[in-house]
């Protein structure tokens, strides 16, 4: 009989710690290669942990709701497979890098000690990932605590100490405190907002009213989200696209690309060609800015929010999406699709993005103006695709005739993103939409 230590896996280059939610097996249980074994969150996604080995669960060596460093043994795992034990190494790890306001920055190797404490004398606990940020950005241990955390009770996560670092001067010192009472879920957005000091007003709750606690993902999507409106200037502007001939092209090849290819296709990847086409004439829409630097990104990633079924969103990555073909961004858009609904896509699939497109449509919308996702300086929401009387010019005069038409808005960041650049990319985008060869293949 040999022993296996199921190892924390790694879960992407920024990730390097999870929390354990869930075991789904418990000690003596019978598990299978393959066979998921605890579920885990990190900052970024919520994902499952397979068994490497087939065998018996012989020890769980952490506790749910316990932070697990990347790396380490998590479980001790029986089989009678000629296996050798696979030592976990208690040498400190190389020094991980930690995006801070959109830079990278070089923290303190993971396993050396800093100057915050694992746990502050209030019984909050830090992360090393949050205590090296908090050191290498000189954050003491008071303003650590008046950080209200969205972690799983309450713990600071990576993006909690990045959202409050560019606010934390603004009043002379560290921010206000954070409330933790329920008036607006006692999380991150409560906090003063610069020099006015406003707040969240109190909320009160009638006999007839049904309070539901917010889950995670729903806190960190809350305050990632009134963290962009704060960092960024957010200016909307719309256009109105006639996608006639995409929609009568799809209409042609969808029965055949979907007995050809076992899946159906969608008018998601045809806008995201749109929108790479259109980066490519202005590369000034992809970029990000770090205080008075604007980064300009070379890889065109783009994200797609796509609806959970607990009605959240995530927003997985199509990587280096310039160099796919039009079929490749099918496939990409649905397995992405697919694997968001079944809570399957690792941290790696959901990071890294340069520009968003969101699809309001999809619900039933005319159009939205969406909040940046940081630190990106951009993104699209296509709205309903809907037939309308339209005049069009020909030979002959002026004419109505009915034409699939939607429209397209676009937020951007006025610091870096003007509104010539703004729209005139947004128009792109629509010119390349309507100039769609509707005899095209796949």
């Amino acid at each position: 009989m040999s022993q296996v230590e199921l190892i924390m896996p790694k879960m992407g280059e920024s990730v390097h710690e999870a929390t354990i939610i869930k075991w789904l097996k418990n000690e003596g249980d019978k598990i299978a290669l393959d066979e998921p074994v605890l579920e885990i969150a990190t900052d970024k996604v919520d994902s499952e942990i397979p068994s490497t080995t087939e065998g018996t669960l012989v020890k769980k060596l952490f506790k749910e709701g316990e932070v697990v460093q990347v790396g380490k043994a998590i479980a001790v795992i029986s089989t009678s497979a000629d296996v050798a034990v696979k030592p976990v190494a208690d040498t400190p790890k190389p020094a991980a890098k930690v995006q801070v306001n959109g830079s990278a920055k070089v923290s303190a190797p993971v396993l050396e000690s800093v100057s915050v404490a694992r746990a502050s004398s209030n019984g909050k606990f830090y992360s090393p990932l949050v205590r090296n940020i908090a050191k290498a950005e000189g954050v003491s241990v008071a303003e650590l605590e008046t950080i209200a955390g969205t972690g799983k009770d309450g713990r600071v996560t990576k993006q909690d100490i990045i959202s409050f670092l560019p606010n934390r001067n603004k009043r002379g010192g560290a921010t206000a405190p954070l409330s933790h009472d329920n008036r607006a879920g006692g999380k991150g957005w409560e906090r003063s907002s610069g020099a006015g000091g406003e707040v969240a007003p109190p909320v009160f709750a009638s006999g007839n009213d049904e309070i539901i606690e917010m889950d995670r993902m729903r806190k960190l999507i809350a305050d990632h989200m009134v963290m962009s409106k704060h960092v960024s200037p957010h200016v909307t502007s719309y256009v109105e696209a006639d996608v006639t001939n995409i929609v009568k092209w799809r209409d042609r090849i969808k029965n055949s690309f979907e007995k050809k290819e076992g899946e159906k296709i969608t008018f998601t990847p045809v806008f995201v060609e749109a929108v790479v086409n259109a980066i490519r004439d202005f590369p000034m829409v992809n970029v990000s800015v770090d205080g008075t630097k604007i980064i300009v990104r070379k890889n065109i990633n783009i994200g797609m929010a796509a609806a959970l079924p607990t009605g959240n969103l995530i927003v997985p990555v199509i990587k280096n999406a310039d160099r796919l073909n039009l079929l490749g961004l099918t496939k990409s858009v649905n397995d992405f699709a697919t694997r968001a609904r079944a809570n399957k896509l690792v941290p790696d699939e959901i990071q890294g993005g340069t520009f968003t497109l969101t699809n309001v449509g999809g619900f039933g919308s005319l159009m939205g103006a969406p909040i940046i996702n940081q630190p990106q300086v951009a993104i699209l929401a296509t709205g309903l695709i809907k037939k309308k009387p339209v005049v069009v010019e020909t030979e002959f005069g002026d004419s109505i005739v009915i034409r699939s038409m939607m429209f397209l808005s676009l937020s951007y960041d006025h610091r870096v993103v003007d509104g010539m650049l703004g729209g005139s990319f947004l128009r792109r985008v629509a010119d390349y939409l309507e100039k769609f060869d509707v005899n095209r293949t796949i």
